[in-house]
């Protein structure tokens, strides 16, 4: 069995249910309005629905001659309205075998590429313990950081003065940053992403959180 000095989680996908697409894209098209456009293309939607780079925001941005970090506080500020929403109303929560955690002795951190509010959020509302957390500031900036960069990963480690972890995702970008950092990746099989292959191999796969314990010990 390997040795860990800790054990790290995504949040979105591993912890909590993803947002559902039809509510980004409702938080997208809002924040589009907010900024005074009614009928983005499609193209433009996507892009900052989903894994904008800053580039591709300026060029967003310029299609509708907007300042890029209008249209990013924008998008930021109704995406997270909406998926506070969708916690507040239950439409969205924390997997059952969330409970598997309790088993575990190792020093516990989050990373996710979501808002570092929406995450705190989240760990107060389903009083979920951790001994560190990471997301994004509402920054364009913050985009050069999200995984798969092992940025906040690193800063975790040195958080809970740990030299080995194991990083448990749901994403390509969630190995792909593990190696990143050097470290080892247990990948979670949901209903989200039971048949998604990927192009980096991770060092475990799971179905359940519950799996745990067997790979890292109490």
């Amino acid at each position: 069995m390997p040795s860990y000095d800790a054990v790290l989680f995504d949040n979105d996908g591993v912890l909590v249910e993803p947002p559902a697409e039809e509510h980004r894209y409702a938080a997208g098209r809002a924040a589009f309005r907010a900024v005074g456009v009614e009928t983005p293309e499609r193209e433009h939607l996507d892009a900052i629905v989903g894994s904008v780079t800053p580039d591709q925001l300026h060029e967003v941005a310029g299609a509708y001659d907007l300042d890029a970090e209008t249209l990013w506080d924008a998008r930021e500020r109704h995406d997270e309205r909406t998926q506070l929403e969708q916690f507040r109303a239950g439409t969205r929560t924390t997997y059952d075998d969330v409970a598997a955690l309790d088993d575990l002795s190792h020093p516990r951190g989050v990373v996710s590429n979501n808002h570092h509010t929406t995450v705190a959020f989240v760990l107060d509302r389903f009083d979920l313990r951790f001994d560190t957390y990471y997301g994004r500031p509402m920054t364009v900036e913050s985009l050069t950081l999200k995984k798969p960069n092992p940025h906040y990963l690193d800063r975790a480690l040195d958080d809970l003065g740990a030299e080995t972890a194991l990083y448990v995702g749901d994403s390509e970008s969630d190995v792909a940053a593990a190696h990143n950092a050097g470290l080892d990746s247990a990948f979670v099989r949901r209903a989200h992403n039971r048949d998604r292959e990927l192009a980096v191999e991770p060092t475990h796969e799971i179905r359940s959180l519950s799996e745990l314990d067997g790979l890292v010990g109490r």
